[in-house]
């Protein structure tokens, strides 16, 4: 599984520098919102949260539907599903890769970013954690999607329209959690905790239906 993981992470890196253009699509996104919303400073800290929150899941969409096609490609996903070990695991591990390689140079971007969206330490600091947890959803999620689509000529489309109503309640706490860090009366635990509960049912729910989908792309 080590060997695994590590020919993954070289693969992301050397296909397309998936991290890198994950962070500077990041970036982007971020950097376009204040022409849009005007040099409102207290504006842009307040929506600050939700914008890199919206960023950072548009980000992690990038190369998904990647995850399962150099196999497809070359042929070892069959090997893949012969082998003994189980292909869950071979999933999960295949997710952590992913992971490293787009979604934590992303969370690592985030505090930087928060400095053009004039956000203070505490926010700063309940974004990048509440990204940390909430980041490997969106990976475990689009694992699904991604099986679905690796026998389809434009599955990247498809694992998008998969991906996103399913990661939505993870925004939705995500940006909650950020919120109650920064605004005294409301609780940053309960959305933090609700979060966490959510990254750690789609890492059992997530690898599972890729299995499944990717034994029924073969048959």
């Amino acid at each position: 599984m080590t060997a695994l993981l590590l020919r993954d992470l070289k693969l992301s890196v050397r296909a397309g520098g998936g991290a890198m253009i994950g962070v500077l699509f990041f970036m982007t996104v971020v950097a376009v919102i204040p022409f849009g919303v005007g040099p409102d400073l207290n504006l842009l800290a307040r929506i600050g949260p939700a914008i890199l929150w919206i960023g950072a899941l548009l980000a992690s969409l990038l190369g998904l539907d990647r995850l399962f096609q150099a196999e497809r490609e070359d042929g070892s996903l069959d090997l893949i599903l012969m082998q003994e070990t189980p292909l869950v695991l071979t999933v999960l591990v295949k997710c952590l890769a992913h992971w490293i390689a787009t979604g934590l140079p992303l969370v690592i971007a985030s505090p930087l970013l928060a400095l053009f969206m004039n956000m203070d330490a505490p926010a700063m600091a309940a974004t990048m954690l509440t990204l940390l947890v909430g980041t490997p959803a969106i990976t475990f999620i689009g694992a699904a999607g991604a099986a679905v689509a690796v026998a389809l000529p434009r599955g990247g489309l498809l694992v998008s329209i998969l991906v996103l109503p399913l990661a939505i309640p993870v925004l939705i706490f995500g940006v909650s959690a950020v919120y109650a860090a920064v605004q005294e009366p409301a609780p940053f635990l309960p959305p933090f905790l609700f979060l966490t509960a959510l990254t750690l049912v789609f890492a059992v729910i997530g690898p599972v239906a890729a299995a499944a989908a990717l034994r029924a792309s073969t048959d």
